[in-house]
């Protein structure tokens, strides 16, 4: 298998020169460059890195990466799997047990030994742009991630922290439903409690509320929460409020982490976690909600990624799964090398 260093890459920012990886948050807030990745189910890995400097993401060179082909990604919910778990979903909520809640399901097909995740982040970046994207490689480490995330999680520039939940989808913004906005006012309440548990009392405020952003192939619903971290509080006490994102679980979160432990059938990882940097050294830092995300599992010799849909009691079963497919299928289509953009977008075959 090639050797690829770690590296972590987000936008045109590169750092190299791995110092030291920790699962204690509280490093975020000593000194340097951090690269963060949390897995959806608790799993925190903070590596260090000497340098970082500007560098556009690569050109996509051939043979750099070997993706599956479109037709060998396997779902741990299928079809028939997918729509029944919504019907429980639904029941839950006619029960009171829940307001939402967000159900995926986890894409897997065989990876080469030696493709290499940076690889796959150069054809994202052509075929499916997005303000989040980045590479995370930490091989020694078992942390091997290309991500297209549109969603920001949390950023934070010294006290100010935000948070922009994307609730809503549709083709084009005539799709978008009397559902999809109630959905969204939920999880920005959701947001706005938990961002609230660590900003001082009155600072908590919503800029944005349903703004309609065009992404390739899609639109999305997407709001914004702000707030000022009161006294003492960080990064650890910011992740141990807001994590798992609000958008990727339901609400109340509590309630639709048990209903989505009973429903899925595979671990999420990094998909729905939290992805990005932290510059402890300036006090800033941004990480997006780990969707559109590939991620590498060496040991099992595969790719991975998830998509999901957040039920309400205004759901269509097939209107839900059709929603996983749509997230899904453009990237995908890059994953297997079948598809990049050119200049004018338009789809090329490789």
């Amino acid at each position: 298998m090639p050797d690829h260093p770690p590296l972590a890459r987000f936008g045109d920012r590169l750092a190299t020169g791995l110092l030291d990886v920790t699962n204690d948050p509280s490093a975020l807030e000593s000194e340097g460059f951090w690269a963060v990745c949390a897995d959806f189910e608790g799993r925190l890995t903070c590596a260090r890195f000497a340098e970082t400097r500007t560098r556009p993401v690569p050109a996509p060179a051939p043979g750099r990466w070997r993706g599956p082909a479109v037709g060998d990604w396997t779902s741990s919910l299928d079809r028939a799997a997918y729509t029944a778990a919504v019907r429980r979903i639904r029941e839950h909520i006619a029960a009171g047990e829940v307001y939402q809640a967000n159900l995926c399901r986890v894409l897997s097909a065989p990876v080469a030994p030696g493709a290499d995740v940076d690889a796959l982040t150069a054809l994202l970046a052509r075929g499916n742009p997005a303000p989040y994207a980045g590479t995370i490689r930490l091989p020694g480490h078992g942390v091997e991630i290309a991500t297209a995330s549109p969603e920001l999680f949390l950023r934070r520039d010294g006290r100010i922290v935000e948070s922009g939940p994307i609730k809503g989808t549709g083709r084009t913004e005539a799709d978008l439903l009397e559902k999809d906005y109630a959905e969204n006012v939920m999880i920005v309440d959701l947001v706005r409690n938990d961002i609230g548990r660590v900003c001082a009392t009155g600072t908590v405020t919503v800029p944005d509320l349903c703004a309609v952003e065009k992404h390739p192939g899609l639109v999305h619903l997407v709001s914004s929460v702000r707030g000022e971290l009161r006294a003492g509080a960080g990064w650890p006490e910011l992740l141990d409020a807001a994590f798992p994102p609000g958008s990727v679980t339901g609400a109340p979160k509590s309630s639709a982490l048990r209903i989505i432990d009973a429903l899925e059938t595979a671990p999420r990882g990094p998909y729905c976690g939290g992805i990005g940097w932290v510059d402890a050294d300036r006090g800033t830092g941004e990480l997006a909600v780990g969707i559109r995300t590939f991620w590498a599992d060496r040991a099992a010799g595969l790719l991975r990624f998830g998509t999901g849909a957040g039920i309400t009691w205004g759901s269509d079963p097939e209107g839900e799964w059709r929603e996983t497919e749509l997230k899904a299928s453009r990237l995908l289509a890059v994953a297997s090398g079948a598809y990049e953009a050119n200049g004018s977008g338009e789809a090329l075959l490789t």
